[in-house]
């Protein structure tokens, strides 16, 4: 049978101030609350370090604790240890607020809108921490989370191009060196990785303009990512996948691998392990940058540990 530590303990009675660091301590570590003064951690969880921390203040207050070990001897004693653990009222507050928050998107525009998401996935992430005996609540908070987050990118991803049907043609490189290159302002996804791309392999004297809608492109840029673009979303490539086919660099697997990443966080599909770290960090920097060249110079940054991650793997 599982094995628990036990914190038992008895604080004085007038340390009021000695009690509420106890209360928050123990209430950080999600333990389970056998009786009155009796808390329960499974042996391997991450805040069991906690127990003797509190142990030690406890009796530095003249109070009495002590760690032991308990292994319950039956299915159904470890069954209601295990029961002490339930997080599903806590998933379903989280899941109600997160429905509240889904509910409020469109209201709070794009900014707004992501910072939400964010603070979602950290609570969930909280709570996932100290979910020692995760069930059906987690599954459903994650679901609801994900739906959160579906509707967060389509804010983010209004304005995106319409796929056109056929074929990718593979560009004449010559043709696009030194070379203005345009685009949506407030780019996202598949537009900072495709300025990166252009950047990086294709234009190394590239200057972008970022421009409110496509009939504000130069008349001699080369547009990317909007109706009437010359590169943009083609069959179910993403504009990114669609400039690596364009100029020859699909055979990259670092390159390919940024592609699976960009092509999951812009159209969904297929999930990559390290897309969400990227996105993450992507949208700390849209939160920080205070125009689309600082945004993309530092998201040029990203892609560039990226690659070098993926070219040394």
């Amino acid at each position: 049978m599982s094995t628990f530590s036990a914190l038992v303990l008895s604080l004085p009675t007038r340390n009021s101030t000695v009690r509420m660091r106890v209360w928050r301590a123990l209430k950080g570590t999600g333990c389970g609350v056998l009786r009155d003064g009796v808390y329960l951690l499974p042996r391997d969880a991450p805040t069991v370090p906690v127990f003797p921390e509190v142990e030690a203040q406890v009796r530095s207050a003249s109070g009495f604790a002590m760690i032991v070990d308990l292994e319950f001897k039956t299915p159904q004693q470890l069954d209601h240890a295990r029961k002490l653990f339930d997080r599903s009222r806590e998933y379903g507050a989280l899941v109600d607020r997160i429905h509240g928050a889904k509910a409020s998107l469109a209201k709070l525009g794009k900014r707004k809108a992501g910072t939400v998401s964010q603070r979602a996935q950290r609570s969930f992430d909280e709570l996932a921490a100290i979910d020692y005996f995760p069930g059906e609540a987690k599954l459903q908070a994650q679901d609801a989370l994900q739906a959160l987050q579906v509707e967060s990118s389509r804010l983010d991803s209004k304005g995106e191009p319409h796929a056109l049907r056929g074929r990718v043609k593979r560009a004449k490189p010559g043709r696009y060196r030194g070379r203005v290159w345009a685009t949506r302002k407030a780019p996202w996804i598949d537009r900072l990785a495709s300025a990166w791309l252009i950047k990086r392999f294709i234009d190394k004297d590239a200057r972008f303009e970022w421009i409110d809608a496509p009939r504000d492109c130069p008349r001699n840029a080369v547009g990317f990512d909007f109706d009437g673009a010359e590169f943009t979303h083609v069959g179910s490539r993403v504009t990114f996948e669609v400039l690596l086919f364009s100029f020859g660099l699909e055979a990259d697997p670092a390159l390919a691998s940024i592609g699976s990443a960009v092509h999951f966080l812009d159209a969904g599909g297929i999930p990559m392990a390290d897309a969400r770290g990227l996105e993450t960090i992507l949208r700390g920097i849209r939160e920080k940058a205070r125009t689309d060249d600082e945004r993309a110079s530092k998201a040029f940054g990203v892609f560039d540990y990226f690659y070098a991650a993926y070219r040394s793997s």
